[in-house]
């Protein structure tokens, strides 16, 4: 499986790893840069990338349970210059947003890839990804980031996901935009309590049949908090643990915090599981 990604072919054979850069204010990791500015982003993309990162996923608003939005001034601010900056840094480059004005900035500035967690839905959202050479990763959540963890409801939730990520693919490929170009994120901890996301994570197998990339973002987040009672500080081994899970499920790409312990992980799995 390949995913043609803005300048870059990546080639799924092997799983990958995105590593996140938090140009945020309330990143629920506690790993944001917004106070710090560009050059602590900066340093923290380039440490990401001697660990082994195999692309980048640049976010200037957080999507944390109960997030604020953030400006699109704002937004732009924080993630322009650090795109422009790692435009030449040799991996593909993610820019986690909503926004289709950030979303054309940012593919301007050098982005490969649009990490919608809307999957596209904001008005202009789907003429700013067809109209260029980008990838699109669509993200199934019910809600919004300000009220999606209040109460989530679904009769189904495998079923539900799966008919939200088909309806969205049909109306990517109708607006111009390449299957090859598109990857889906079945979106846990968005809009799903905690028995939502085991049934979804068990249930990774069945997603396989859009033959699309899988991404799995699951690092440090508040389910793996309610599995081993750990803080967000202590939850890297949980994190280890899901994302490995993840790649025997089928994931083709695993969005994490810890790239070298990640990096590591996978070379055991490679060698001893089979993988």
């Amino acid at each position: 499986m390949r995913l043609s990604c803005g300048r870059y072919t990546l080639n799924l054979e092997r799983p990958l790893i995105m590593g996140i850069v938090n140009v945020t204010a309330d990143s629920f990791s506690g790993d944001g840069h917004a106070r710090a500015g560009l050059t602590a982003a900066l340093q923290h993309a380039e440490q990401l990338l001697s660990e082994g990162a195999d692309m980048l996923d640049i976010g200037g608003e957080s999507s944390r349970p109960g997030a604020e939005p953030v400006s699109e001034a704002e937004e732009l601010a924080r993630v322009v210059p650090l795109v422009e900056a790692l435009r030449n840094c040799g991996v593909p480059l993610s820019v986690d947003t909503v926004k289709p004005t950030v979303m054309r900035a940012a593919i301007t500035a050098g982005a490969d890839l649009i990490n919608d967690i809307a999957a596209l839905q904001a008005e202009g959202a789907l003429e700013a990804v067809a109209a260029s050479n980008v990838a699109v990763c669509l993200m199934h959540m019910q809600g919004t980031p300000g009220t999606m963890q209040a109460d989530p409801q679904y009769g189904d939730v495998v079923a539900e996901v799966t008919h939200f990520l088909a309806g969205r693919v049909a109306i990517a490929e109708a607006a111009g935009i390449a299957r090859e170009r598109i990857m889906l994120d079945p979106g846990f901890g968005f809009g799903k309590r905690l028995e939502h996301n085991a049934t979804l994570f068990k249930a990774l197998p069945q997603l396989q049949h859009f033959d699309l990339p899988l991404l799995v973002g699951v690092s440090r987040k508040s389910m793996l908090g309610q599995i081993t009672g750990r803080d967000v500080s202590e939850r890297m081994p949980a994190s280890i643990a899901a994302a490995m899970l993840a790649v025997q499920q089928g994931a083709h790409i695993i969005r994490v915090h810890d790239v070298a312990a990640t990096k590591d992980a996978l070379a055991v799995l490679s060698a001893l599981g089979g993988s």
